[in-house]
């Protein structure tokens, strides 16, 4: 038996379920996840191992009208993907008919000759089920896909069928990652993207996306024990009194949500020490995302 192995592309616009479809393809949490557009912002991997194929999937940034150079670097970060890998899974929401910017997308994809499947998420969302139908429609006036799939990503509908099929279009290759491997992300990336993702869940629309957090320090205390030190950005002193809360309330919160998180998705007990500290527009200035690791060339 031949074994097969890629890289896919989960691309589409902002707030469509691409980190929640990822989640549910390798099986556990590796992207977090916000009712928020644009929490992804980096180019996030993830593998699904089986005993047949093994798949990377990166959970790009949607592709949206930036209105920054963050803005700038995401939307390059998502279309830079579309050459690099060997299937492309374009995400939209069933529950909403064809948006512009997926149109946008659709000409974006007419360059490259990578095979496209359209997966129709949230379908769970739909009154009547027969509306599927029409959005497949809607879609294929577009442009041709290899395939249609409906899927639910958070109630896990079909997630297994859209991976049979890409694992159908994959080329034969080897192992590129131990089986036990579910994302190639540091610790320290993935603590600091769940302590975003209770920022986010926590403050709703009080700190809009100029949240960025830094793991400044690590450190193993104990076999059993992990240290960390973060701080949370934001550009204005009236987000960081959000951020801070009443006596520390808000801190507090965060930190204890991303602490049991943590601990869960670790095995370890941690000690999560938080701070809010403010860098005017960082999302603006180059040396700055730089500094946070927006490289353009990374």
């Amino acid at each position: 038996m031949t074994y097969k192995s890629g890289f896919v592309a989960l691309i589409g616009r902002p707030n469509v379920g691409k980190s929640t479809l990822l989640n549910a393809l390798v099986g556990q949490k590796v992207a977090i996840m916000s009712n928020r557009p644009q929490t992804t912002r980096n180019r996030i991997r993830g593998v699904r191992t089986t005993e047949t194929s093994q798949m990377i999937f990166i959970d790009t940034p949607g592709i949206h009208k930036p209105k920054h150079r963050l803005g700038e670097y995401m939307v390059d970060a998502a279309l830079k993907t579309l050459n690099e890998v060997d299937v492309i899974v374009l995400v939209v929401d069933a529950s909403s008919p064809v948006h512009p910017t997926e149109q946008e997308i659709a000409k974006q994809l007419e360059r490259v000759r990578t095979p496209v499947i359209l997966a129709l998420n949230k379908v769970d969302a739909l009154e009547d089920r027969a509306l599927v139908l029409k959005r497949i429609e809607e879609y294929q006036a577009l442009r041709p896909f290899e395939e249609y799939v409906p899927i639910s990503a958070l109630r896990g509908e079909q997630v297994d069928l859209l991976a049979e099929i890409i694992e159908k279009r994959l080329p034969e290759g080897p192992k590129y990652y131990p089986d036990d491997m579910i994302t190639d992300q540091p610790e320290s990336f993935i603590i600091s993207e769940i302590v975003r993702e209770k920022v986010l869940m926590l403050t709703r629309d009080e700190v809009p996306h100029s949240v960025m957090v830094a793991v400044e320090h690590m450190e193993r205390r104990s076999s059993d024990t992990l240290y960390v030190s973060a701080v949370i950005y934001t550009e204005r002193e009236s987000q960081k009194a959000i951020l801070i809360g009443k006596q520390g309330q808000m801190l507090k919160r965060v930190g204890e949500m991303a602490r049991h998180e943590l601990e869960a998705l670790f095995g370890n007990r941690i000690y999560l020490e938080l701070w809010v500290k403010v860098k005017r527009d960082w999302r603006n200035k180059p040396a700055l995302l730089h500094q946070f690791g927006f490289d353009r060339e990374g």
